[in-house]
């Protein structure tokens, strides 16, 4: 497919429409900062579905509510609730798709404000979630809205989807979509993920992840007596320290080529997520021998490693300590597995993202690949649309902090790079 070049005058009213605009677009933002969809467990998903959908259906959008019907993570008291609207051109394709996620992890501690006020204070906007998506999700909608209202009329056809769940796996969101047939290559031909990049990068992939739990097991004794025991939490600790003496310095040589930021995230990694076992911290306390122990691992493989040989160095580590002392006993469980992802840099999508920032910030884009996950495994996985990147407004590195925030400017920069991307890539009309 071509894309297509952005006349100076019709830069012009895209910037001034953005503009004008800018002030709903942020009120927007601080309604759907205000709705807790707090994830675990998956707080308020249908009112958040339902701001954004009444939103899509007042800018003329088709709209549907897409409920993970089927999954374990969909339930009557936290419902898995997506919504996705779509304005057709005169031609059904190309279509550009644009996706954010908006649920938000746990507030945590040490907030100066109200982590779900949307207070403005200094050019900024406060709240969880503000970075990490929901100030994407206002830019991509009003983005749109303004060519409309700038009387210029997309080609192609432009979709929106707020989705739930990212920050557990997206299982019950994109995965779930892209499974269900509405995101997929027969369909969608761009996909652009609305997470933060501080407004001018480009993110073109992500590294891999391997999470998995280890057990060990042992055998009950009195706490006097240890010697008739076997301790699994003993066990453990073994392991640990051969995941922290052996495994992490083998993990610290390995580097990737791709643009990981921040580059300290370039090197492979394993990191102990939870440790359990034995008697409940607060709980009444008994003198015995844990018979059982674990933890559960989260390892982050790179483009260059092979999944098979990442599974199977740990799993050669269990076996050579069991090997080493056959009173250790032990399970390993994949939990979630996920494999790198990286969109061609030379593709339409990232080439008319590029000049889209350049046009609206004035310097070319650093394409960088993302330390973690986001939605594009499933968007490529699940649905084989390979034109996949993230952009938008939010610091990335606010993503998940106390006190998260975005400034107001990158929302209105983002949107207007949003527009001038779609333009690129569906072309457009004007009634003006």
């Amino acid at each position: 497919m071509a894309t297509y070049a952005v006349p100076l005058k019709v830069q012009d009213r895209v910037a001034k429409s953005v503009d004008e605009i800018a002030d709903e677009m942020i009120s927007f933002l601080q309604e759907l900062t205000r709705i807790p969809t707090v994830n675990p467990p998956g707080r308020n998903y249908i009112a958040g579905a339902e701001l954004i959908g009444a939103k899509l259906k007042e800018f003329g959008y088709a709209t549907r509510y897409i409920a993970a019907e089927g999954l374990v993570e969909h339930t009557a008291e936290h419902p898995r609730m997506n919504v996705l609207g779509r304005i057709d051109g005169p031609t059904p394709r190309p279509n550009l798709h644009f996706n954010g996620h908006f649920d938000v992890v746990p507030v945590g501690e040490a907030w100066t404000v109200d982590p779900f006020g949307g207070l403005i204070r200094d050019g900024k906007i406060y709240g969880r979630g503000v970075s990490d998506q929901k100030a994407g999700i206002a830019a991509s909608i009003f983005a749109v809205e303004a060519m409309r209202r700038a009387g210029i009329k997309l080609l192609g056809s432009v979709e929106q989807s707020g989705s739930v769940d990212e920050e557990s796996g997206g299982f019950a969101g994109v995965a779930y979509m892209a499974k269900s047939g509405w995101i997929d290559k027969d369909k969608t031909d761009y996909v652009i993920i609305t997470e933060p990049t501080d407004a001018d990068r480009v993110c073109v992939g992500h590294r891999g992840v391997y999470w998995f739990k280890v057990t060990t097991r042992g055998r009950i004794a009195h706490g006097c007596m240890p010697h008739f025991g076997v301790s699994a939490i003993d066990h453990l600790a073994d392991f640990l320290h051969s995941v922290t003496q052996e495994l992490k310095p083998a993990l610290a040589k390995r580097m990737t080529a791709a643009p990981v930021e921040p580059p300290g995230s370039r090197f492979a990694s394993i990191n102990v997520n939870a440790v359990f076992g034995g008697q409940p911290e607060n709980g009444v306390q008994t003198p015995c021998v844990a018979d059982h122990s674990g933890a559960i691992f989260d390892r982050r493989f790179l483009a260059e490693e092979n999944f098979e040989d990442v599974r199977g160095e740990i799993h050669h580590m269990l076996a050579d300590l069991h090997a080493r002392n056959p009173d250790f006993n032990y399970d390993i469980e994949d939990l979630m597995v996920v494999h790198p992802v990286q969109t061609d840099e030379n593709c339409d999508l990232v080439k008319a993202m590029k000049r889209g920032v350049e046009t609206v910030l004035g310097h070319t884009p650093k394409l960088t690949v993302s330390p973690g996950t986001y939605d594009q495994k499933h968007v490529v996985r699940i649905g084989s649309v390979r034109q996949c990147v993230a952009y938008g407004p939010g610091i990335l590195n606010q993503a998940h902090q106390p006190d998260e925030h975005c400034r107001v400017e990158d929302v209105v920069n983002s949107a207007k790079v949003m527009a001038l991307t779609a333009i690129q890539l569906l072309g457009a009309e004007s009634a003006k």
